[in-house]
């Protein structure tokens, strides 16, 4: 008996003394860089599978590659898509339709000939010009066929910047928990999911809000904890122009009129269950301005949101809705 009970004490010491392996991730993508940390019971690196999995998004959603399958769209070269493509183009389809087309990914070709870099003026553009431009905008003018797209008007530049990076953060995500990875960190240009706890410390992951500087220095403003959800935030502090009364317009264009939106928002920050529906709806926030936003998040208690922004006085103040975490 006594036997007994000591080859089940040294089997439960035998499992619970696994060793659990630390794999940290990093590297670029999309334009920007990637953050990726996990735990294991054994060394498993899935360096490689990243790497393809970055590669296959790229192919279907950048419009920096010539060849990728949402280049050839925009130059109606070819309509095909893949799966990738489907899964962001109804989830903006989603988005566009609640928010009233806030979010909207055909407003590229606006923000492209706004010119809008990392700072400067205004730039004047005729207004012939832009609303020729406005014709090819909206996303009800783009439908999904199966495996393919139909545009209404050959001229729709559809642009899935402001959704593909928290897509990306979610195909990883999943791709780790198919591999039973049950607690991971998975960060892409400052949009992150997390799941279970930082082993290490044993406590939830620990996510830094960023505080809004024009001068391009960075500092957070608040930590916070993020167990079992994804995160992305959205600023308007750092791509911006300056028009000559010294009012500053961010690069979030006015999907009803064509041009820059004035905003006193600087910074949006969106919790949700995956990072494609908090990056889409951190963008769209932006557009829709801080009344708007707590009057749409009354019906939307699934989001969290914190918001900072500049009040009368030239003063930041911050807005925490829906139950964004304390500190």
């Amino acid at each position: 008996m006594k036997r007994y009970v000591l080859g089940i004490l040294f089997c439960f010491l035998l499992v619970s003394c696994k060793q659990i392996d630390n794999t940290k991730i990093n590297g670029l993508v999309f334009g920007t860089s990637y953050s990726i940390q996990y735990y294991s019971e054994q060394q498993q690196d899935f360096q490689n599978k990243i790497d393809s999995l970055f590669t296959v998004i790229n192919k279907s959603m950048s419009t920096y590659m010539e060849d990728s399958d949402i280049s050839k769209l925009n130059r109606n070269e070819s309509n095909i898509i893949d799966k990738h493509f489907q899964k962001v183009f109804e989830a903006s389809k989603d988005i566009y339709t609640k928010t009233e087309g806030a979010f909207d990914p055909t407003i590229g070709n606006l923000v492209n000939a706004w010119d809008f870099g990392p700072e400067g003026n205004i730039v004047k553009l005729d207004s012939l010009k832009i609303d020729s431009l406005m014709v090819s905008v909206g996303l009800n003018k783009v439908h999904r066929e199966g495996n393919r797209i139909i545009k209404e008007n050959p001229n729709t530049f559809i642009d899935f910047n402001a959704i593909a990076k928290g897509y990306g953060v979610d195909v990883i995500s999943e791709f780790l928990e198919q591999q039973n990875i049950e607690n991971y960190i998975v960060e892409i240009g400052g949009e992150i999911r997390t799941k279970g706890i930082n082993i290490e410390k044993n406590k939830p992951w620990k996510v830094g809000v960023e505080m809004p500087h024009f001068d391009g220095t960075q500092s957070i403003i608040r930590a916070i904890s993020v167990t079992d959800e994804a995160m992305a935030t959205s600023g308007t502090y750092r791509k911006f122009k300056i028009d000559a009364n010294g009012n500053r317009y961010s690069h979030i264009i006015d999907t009803k009129t064509g041009y820059p939106s004035k905003t006193n928002l600087l910074s949006i920050s969106v919790m949700a269950s995956n990072c494609m529906t908090a990056d889409a709806y951190a963008t769209a926030f932006k557009a829709m301005g801080i009344e708007k936003v707590k009057a749409f998040l009354e019906n939307h208690k699934e989001l969290k949101v914190f918001l900072i922004f500049e009040n009368d006085k030239n003063e930041l103040e911050t807005m925490g809705l829906n139950g964004f975490p304390e500190f």
